[in-house]
């Protein structure tokens, strides 16, 4: 009864959300919760009532998804893989010369389940060395090593040993280790298990480490690519093996080594241009189609503003790129965006945060015309109905273009009669203030700034206490420095 108690639980762990749902409300328990509250309460559940009944339900669910593994421990590795696994240096008894996988023995009739992964821009693939290979668990125990062995042949390790350096260290040709979940629906994007330590010919490999957060109670993120193991492998027929040390916390984990060429961003930007451009008439008529007139909209669409500055760097745009399925019209650098994904790979479009994937990027043929015909003081357009554009101008230019241009009088300048407006007389200054001898055409008011504020008020006119005040105040101090006559000083 123990050893079909420990299969069984080793059976749920290998179960999916559905099958933990399944099994729970077959037992009348709660199937609501996350996959990891799932298989917690599935395990108590067989703990606690290893029932007949129960166990053949877990069965049934386990033969179900893997109708021809004969235990659970049953190695599912695609057939026609010519790969040799690592064996245990203890086999068990009647099992010598056997093949394993991860230690386990293998049985060459079982299947495995085909996990499909993702493609990478800056990945080609040239030949898969070992096909997407599940982790198994071997115990209970949080952490797990999983082993598995592959071989080059001479004209691969050739073309790794020869291949050109993209920067010292890095060879264009290289051996990568992908990680992902086991689930054959869709394409699978690689997915580092928790604690995951990569060991390639008994020496420890470099992962990707965290990204830092400078958001308070956001936890850092590791940036899941594909793990570089060319410098530690034997370059030549000889066995590579590799170990990779997970946690195990009820997912499931797929590996596989592929031999895959490194593009540099200004690769892809060189195929971008070369094969994704679309032409000026095209965008115009997307922007018509965008701004043709719906009646039965009560708001009136008549031009639509677009930057040209990038949201990226905030500098003008070079290249402009956007996203073919994207609604926007706005453009990013495409130069920028390559680099920026080569460090760190999100493929997100920086305008509405939607997938940005490569394949789906194009440059827009119009925008570049427009930034070769517009000043780089032009900061923003305006796309019109007609397909057309026009430059928006700052709004200081604008300020500045609306305003009224009025002669402008220096009042340091000497008059033509040879006297400064620091020495004319009160009257004069008082007709000059009244538009005769202010400028002529101009018509704009002259104010005397060597007038007192008695002689503004005109004097006679002006209340008795205001004129006591200023007879008895005393005169006012020249400056620090004395200035030439015909100059003006403001106290």
């Amino acid at each position: 009864m123990a050893a079909e108690l420990v299969e069984a639980m080793n059976m749920v762990k290998n179960f999916r959300v559905s099958d933990l749902q399944t099994l729970l409300a077959s037992m009348g328990r709660s199937k609501s919760g996350l996959k990891q509250d799932l298989v917690g309460r599935a395990l108590r559940l067989v703990q606690t009532e290893c029932s007949p009944e129960l166990l053949k339900n877990v069965r049934q669910l386990y033969e179900s998804r893997f109708p021809k593994a004969s235990g659970w421990l049953a190695a599912r590795r695609p057939e026609g893989v010519s790969v040799a696994y690592s064996s245990l240096s203890s086999s068990p008894t009647g099992t010598q010369g056997a093949d394993y996988l991860n230690g386990i023995p293998k049985l060459s009739s079982t299947p495995a389940a085909e996990v499909k992964l993702v493609s990478l821009p800056f990945y080609q693939t040239l030949e898969k060395l070992l096909l997407p290979t599940e982790l198994i668990a071997q115990n209970s125990e949080k952490l797990q090593d999983s082993q598995c062995v592959f071989e080059l042949t001479q004209s691969q390790a050739d073309q790794v040993r020869n291949s050109t350096e993209l920067r010292p260290g890095m060879k264009a040709i290289q051996v990568v280790l992908r990680i992902c979940y086991t689930d054959s629906v869709g394409v699978q994007e690689d997915q580092y298990p928790p604690n995951i330590a990569v060991k390639v010919n008994q020496s420890y490999c470099h992962v990707p480490g965290y990204y830092p957060s400078n958001k308070p109670g956001v936890e850092p993120r590791r940036p899941c690519r594909p793990v570089n193991i060319t410098p530690w492998l034997h370059l030549s027929t000889a066995t590579n093996r590799v170990t990779v040390t997970w946690g195990n916390f009820g997912k499931r984990y797929s590996v596989a080594v592929d031999l895959v060429r490194l593009f540099t961003s200004a690769e892809l930007f060189g195929q971008l241009k070369h094969c994704s451009v679309e032409s000026a008439e095209r965008c115009r008529e997307r922007i018509q189609d965008k701004l043709r007139f719906d009646p039965e909209s009560e708001i009136a669409t008549t031009g639509l503003r677009v930057s040209l500055i990038c949201p990226l760097v905030k500098m003008r745009i070079g290249v402009p790129c956007r996203v073919i399925t994207c609604a926007h019209l706005q453009c990013f650098d495409a130069i920028f965006f390559l680099q920026m994904n080569e460090k760190k790979p999100t493929w997100t479009c920086p305008v509405c945060d939607k997938q940005a994937p490569f394949e789906l990027l194009t440059i827009d043929g119009l925008a570049s015309e427009i930034l070769k015909e517009t000043h780089e003081d032009i900061e923003e357009i305006e796309y019109l109905t007609d397909g057309s554009w026009r430059p928006i101008r700052e709004e200081k230019e604008r300020e500045r273009s609306n305003t009224p241009d009025y002669p402008v009088l220096d009042i340091c300048v000497p008059e033509v009669n040879g006297h400064s407006p620091a020495h004319s007389s009160t009257s004069q200054t008082g007709k000059s203030g009244a538009g005769s001898t202010a400028g002529g055409a101009g018509g704009g008011v002259v104010v005397d700034l060597t007038l007192d504020s008695e002689e503004e008020g005109g004097g006679a006119g002006g209340d008795s206490d205001d004129t006591e005040d200023s007879q008895d105040s005393p005169a006012p101090k020249r400056g620090r420095y004395d200035y030439d006559k015909d100059l003006v000083t403001a106290y």
